[in-house]
């Protein structure tokens, strides 16, 4: 009844040509809120309604206080003792592209809790909420949608989720990725595989929304190729900032690759040109370490010239420098050649459902690997002062 109810208002809201301002959903059994959709353990996505969990087979509800609705001193009481328990199920709604804040409720009057989320299937968002008995976490965080349907995935320990809202905010100062493998967002199969761009979003507060263009296999030649800084160009506004970094697919070579000094930086150069014609800001990264060691434990450098010639661009266009090279190699050859095998997607065979045979790869980060260096890079805007960034770290 309460989500036929809240259904109703939806379609006479689009029958009457008016534009939806939120999107606001109460989680847990009984009948939601007035001005919520009610979302229940059985609410299987349906095109039809335009949200739902994609997988209802490990979801599960609770309401501790059956009357807590009818409490007249706080209207919103049910939305603290009604809630979902995905365990590991995502939750989607159909909603039109952009940049939105999000915000959710989760917590439990009895118990701990344990809630993990993740945008997309692998962009964690926010660090994990863990409340403890009676206490209740209300987080924002910003994302973009594409594709016309938000994705969040719930898990965690003990995972509560009671309520989520979604706002456009297409004001949001956006913090754009442009790079390769290392820095992209993996997919859901590709688990525990992380670029560092898809850890990044979770050490922001909600006032940066970060945009992750970076595509696996490109290098600075082939992302301009393929039409993806153009589609950068197209959303990036004034004020906003865009990050860069290659060199792994630029060595290479095949069509993608570049030489240092002249057609390498000559791409980096259209990058920084054309999005300071936007007004943005620009922030040059050089490449993250492979993890290759030498007989005495130091680390050997895979990138040579690509590095030089970027730190030389920076200087040359007064462009700000995170040197994630320089970085990365204080902290591989402080976890040694075994301890650097839990940051990159060293896995033995049965260890992930997803690689029952094992991985040996030196290049790819497992998401511990990929946090880590994300923090570096966060450390690389401290060290710059580069504001706003800097104000809205977590």
């Amino acid at each position: 009844m309460g989500n036929e109810k809240a259904n109703t208002a939806t379609r006479a809201d689009e029958a009457s040509g008016m534009e939806r301002t939120s999107w606001k959903f109460d989680f847990g059994p009984g009948d939601p809120l007035d001005g919520y959709t009610g979302v229940t353990a059985k609410s299987a996505y349906d095109p039809a309604d335009g949200y739902g969990f994609e997988d209802i087979s490990r979801v599960y509800a609770r309401n501790r206080f059956a009357a807590a609705a009818a409490d007249p001193g706080n209207a919103k009481a049910a939305l603290y003792h009604r809630f979902c328990i995905p365990m590991g199920a995502t939750f989607a709604a159909d909603v039109p592209d952009g940049i939105y804040v999000v915000s959710i409720l989760a917590g439990d009057a009895f118990a701990e809790a344990h809630t993990m989320l993740k945008v997309a299937g692998s962009k964690r968002v926010l660090p994990p909420i863990r409340s403890a008995p009676g206490q209740f976490i209300e987080e924002k965080f910003a994302v973009p949608v594409r594709g016309g349907r938000f994705r969040l995935h719930v898990s965690g320990q003990a995972p509560r989720l009671n309520m989520l809202e979604l706002q456009p905010a297409p004001s949001t100062l956006t913090l754009f990725l442009a790079g390769d493998s290392t820095v992209t967002d993996q997919p859901e199969d590709g688990y525990p595989y992380a670029g560092w761009g898809q850890l990044l979003p979770a050490l922001f507060r909600h006032d940066v929304c970060v945009d992750n263009h970076a595509q696996s296999g490109r290098s600075s030649r082939s992302f301009i190729e393929e039409g993806r800084l153009e589609a950068i160009l197209q959303q990036i506004k004034p004020g906003d900032f865009l990050m860069i970094q290659f060199g792994h697919n630029d060595e290479k070579p095949d069509p993608r690759g570049t030489d240092p000094f002249t057609t390498y930086k000559q791409h980096l150069l259209r990058y920084i040109e054309a999005a300071r014609e936007k007004l943005a800001h620009v922030v040059l990264v050089t490449p993250v370490h492979r993890r290759y060691f030498n007989p005495n434990g130091t680390l050997s450098d895979t990138h040579g010239d690509y590095i030089k010639a970027m730190q030389e661009l920076a200087a040359e266009t007064d462009t700000p420098l995170i040197d994630l090279a320089a970085r990365s190699k204080r902290l591989f050859e402080a976890a040694g050649p075994e301890g650097s095998k839990d940051l990159f997607m060293w896995v033995y065979p049965g260890e992930y459902m997803n690689f029952p045979a094992g991985v040996r790869d030196n290049t790819h980060f497992q998401e511990q690997g990929g946090e880590a260096i994300a923090r570096l890079i966060a450390d690389g805007i401290r060290d710059l002062q580069l504001q706003p960034l800097l104000m809205y770290l977590r």
